[in-house]
């Protein structure tokens, strides 16, 4: 049987936290979806609130505690990333980019992720696709069409009139299950002729940053 891993990251900041809420409903349909191909499925979650002062200390010093060394390896080696955030100031949180920032340049490449985010108003529903969105395409991963964004007036009602709250979260979950289903990631990251660098600062000797 197929095994794919999935890693979930949630930068919600509050207990309980309606991102991490959220994030498990993607994650428990995307598991569904998969499971019912035949697909046996690997999930870890990971609380980024929890990692906030090993992230820090990361960007300051270099190097990564083994609880955040575990979260960044996690990544690395996942076939699918669901990555939700709260939207702050019309954008993601700021402990959300930090993570993103502290993962190594090419551990998203061809990555398969799953976007979702939470705010108090539909009026930052935007935010996925003109600040989630590019950010992880820069990074060359393959965000699924479908970003998921859940107001405070989504969690027990009809969502924004059109399509509920569910039915959003089916939808994208079904569209990230087809990606995961199909990626080579785990061969390509298991590959022990895999480059660790990009070609030109191999030849070139050019130094990374």
């Amino acid at each position: 049987m197929t095994t794919r891993r999935i890693v979930v990251v949630s930068a919600g900041l509050s207990t309980p936290s309606s991102t991490r809420q959220l994030a498990d409903r993607l994650a428990a349909d995307a598991v569904d979806i998969l499971q019912e191909r035949g697909v046996e499925v690997e999930v870890q979650t990971f609380e980024l609130r929890d990692l906030a002062h090993d992230i820090t200390n990361h960007l300051l010093m270099g190097f990564a505690p083994p609880k955040l060394e575990e979260a960044l390896d996690a990544v690395s080696r996942a076939d699918g990333l669901i990555a939700v955030t709260p939207i702050f100031t019309t954008s993601y949180a700021g402990l959300f980019k930090s993570f993103i920032d502290v993962i190594d340049p090419q551990a998203l490449t061809d990555l398969p992720v799953l976007m979702g985010a939470t705010g108090g108003t539909p009026r930052h529903s935007l935010a996925i696709d003109y600040a989630i969105r590019p950010l992880f395409t820069y990074l060359h991963a393959i965000p699924v069409t479908t970003g998921v964004f859940a107001a405070t007036g989504d969690w027990g009602g009809a969502g924004d009139g059109v399509r509920s709250l569910p039915d959003r979260v089916f939808r994208g979950a079904r569209e990230f299950a087809d990606l995961v289903e199909r990626t080579d990631r785990a061969d390509r990251v298991n590959d022990p002729f895999a480059l660790d660098r990009p070609l030109g600062h191999l030849i070139g000797g050019l130094a990374g940053e």
